[in-house]
């Protein structure tokens, strides 16, 4: 019952939000963007929550924590400094003015006016719905095992709830009812995921007796499961650069800074951001790095045998009270909903700004537009849902492709983006020719490897070796094919740049009107 309680008052307080920001959501740049007018703590929650979402509470914590042991906590750290702090210091000022200045609502749309390029912008928005509806059908493999483990029912009833709910509030209220509903879901991941690491280190007899029983636990390297760097640093760095570096190039990330208000907010979010991420991201691989000490579970022998990690974590709270299991349902919850809501408006805004409006369907008013994102919200979730679906009731191996795809999605997004979307805020001399190669280069590269792995060297079979390599390799290759190709129009490139030297109390490229 306070597990049925409990889910009632969530999904009721998430669905009135919806309701009640109807008004915000009443042409593209209000369902979009929520007017450009989102304050520090909204914005902020609404970055971290779009973050880390049940795959990362449930699947990475688990695996990571399996493979690195305490020293997974450096993911966590990593997202905190690398994926939200510095993200939000050298992305956030600079893509408020130059999105709004270029009137970019999404990441296509901004490649194709700051480069003057039509077909840069269909390119990006078809790698876009590429890459994000498997990772969106993603978010779905962390809320199986919880759900059968807390209520004992199908796996496919949680998944149709979940999508029901979350496009209620998406098509009733636009950005600005995921944002609120990011606030109140990023509160309840603060206090959840603390409540759980508090009584899991309790039940294995505190921090001091759990770190000494890692330090037990059969190694080539005795201890390598409690050290600083773990037993494979190498990978590990691997893990931090692909988890934390790629915030910078997916568009769902980026795009919450198209939407926040002022300088002073900016400022604020950057610390209300990292301070989250800090509890969030650190709290879940830190949880998980003690995952080893459940390996007399059954249920964990059966999924390391498996290679399926998803039943650690719910293995590890399965013999908690039935409070903080609640608790942790209502967590997975919140992050899955939260980002789920991110990935669908962006994509759904993507297919209808980008790819429709002046392409498919030349003439497009604001209402048409506004009714094309909601209806787009609804097949992005449909598809994510269905996909989710079949992945769990088929044998069929076509299964362990879409489990693939969902892996490679990351790396495929951020390899394509990252770099170009960087120099474009900051580098006079980018070119088109740059932004190609890298959309090609970043995207055919995680292609490959899901294709062609075994051919790949050893290093980079792995999925987050190779998109760790597709976004590092990004940023060299930009540069340097923007340095031997025809340089861009100058009057376009004063134009886009001229928006930083408005003149405000100071310049504009050190603080918002």
């Amino acid at each position: 019952m306070i597990k049925v309680i409990l889910l009632i008052l969530f999904f009721g307080v998430m669905v009135g939000v919806g309701f009640y920001c109807r008004s915000h959501a009443t042409d593209v740049n209000g369902f979009v963007l929520g007017g450009r007018s989102v304050g520090p703590w909204l914005t902020a929650f609404a970055y971290g929550t779009s973050y880390f979402s049940a795959v990362i509470f449930v699947g990475y914590a688990g695996q990571f924590g399996w493979n690195f042991g305490i020293a997974s906590t450096w993911i966590g750290l990593g997202n905190a400094f690398i994926g939200s702090l510095l993200a939000w210091v050298i992305l956030g000022r600079r893509t408020r003015i130059m999105t709004q200045h270029l009137n970019s609502a999404t990441m296509p749309e901004f490649f194709g006016k700051r480069f003057d390029s039509k077909g840069l912008k269909i390119g990006a928005s078809i790698i876009t719905f590429i890459f994000l509806v498997p990772y969106t059908a993603s978010l779905y493999n962390g809320l199986s095992r919880l759900f059968e483990m807390a209520f004992g029912i199908d796996y496919v009833w949680c998944i149709l709830i979940m999508s029901v709910l979350t496009g209620i509030y998406v098509i009733a209220g636009g950005y600005m009812a995921t944002a609120i509903n990011d606030f109140i879901q990023g509160i309840i991941m603060l206090f959840g995921i603390i409540a759980v690491i508090a009584a899991v280190l309790m039940s294995k007899g505190g921090f001091n007796a759990a770190l000494n029983g890692l330090a037990n636990v059969p190694s080539e390297t005795p201890g390598a499961y409690n050290s600083f760097f773990g037993p494979d640093p190498v990978s590990l760095l691997f893990v931090v650069i692909l988890t934390s570096l790629g915030t910078w190039g997916l568009p769902q990330m980026v795009q919450k800074f198209y939407a926040i208000k002022s300088e002073k907010d900016i400022k604020k979010g950057t610390i209300i951001s990292t301070a989250f991420a800090i509890i969030v991201a650190g709290g879940c691989y830190f949880l998980g790095g003690f995952g080893r000490l459940f390996a007399d579970n059954p249920d964990v022998q059966n999924a390391i045998a498996n290679k399926n990690f998803d039943a650690i974590i719910p293995t590890m709270i399965s013999t908690l009270p039935e409070i903080l299991i609640a608790i942790v349902v209502i967590l997975v919850l919140s992050a899955s909903m939260s980002t789920l809501s991110s990935l669908v408006i962006t994509s759904a805004s993507t297919l209808t700004i980008d790819f429709l409006k002046g392409n498919i369907i030349k003439k497009m008013n604001e209402k048409r537009q506004v009714l094309l994102i909601r209806a787009f919200v609804v097949v992005f979730i449909v598809i994510s849902a269905g996909i989710a679906i079949y992945q769990v009731q088929s044998k069929n191996d076509a299964v362990k492709f879409i489990a693939q795809l969902m892996g490679v999605s990351w790396g495929a997004l951020a390899g394509a983006f990252l770099a170009p979307f960087l120099y474009g805020l900051y580098w006079k001399k980018t070119t088109k020719a740059a932004c190609w190669v890298s959309f090609i280069f970043g995207s055919c590269l995680m292609l490959a490897n899901l294709f062609f792995r075994s051919a790949f060297p050893q290093i980079l079979q792995s999925p987050i070796n190779c998109g760790a390599v597709a976004m590092l390799a990004g940023l060299v290759i930009v540069p340097l094919v923007s340095l031997i190709t025809p340089k861009p129009a100058k009057q376009l490139v004063d134009e886009s740049f001229a928006c930083y030297e408005k003149k405000v109390p100071a310049a504009q490229k050190h603080s918002l009107d």
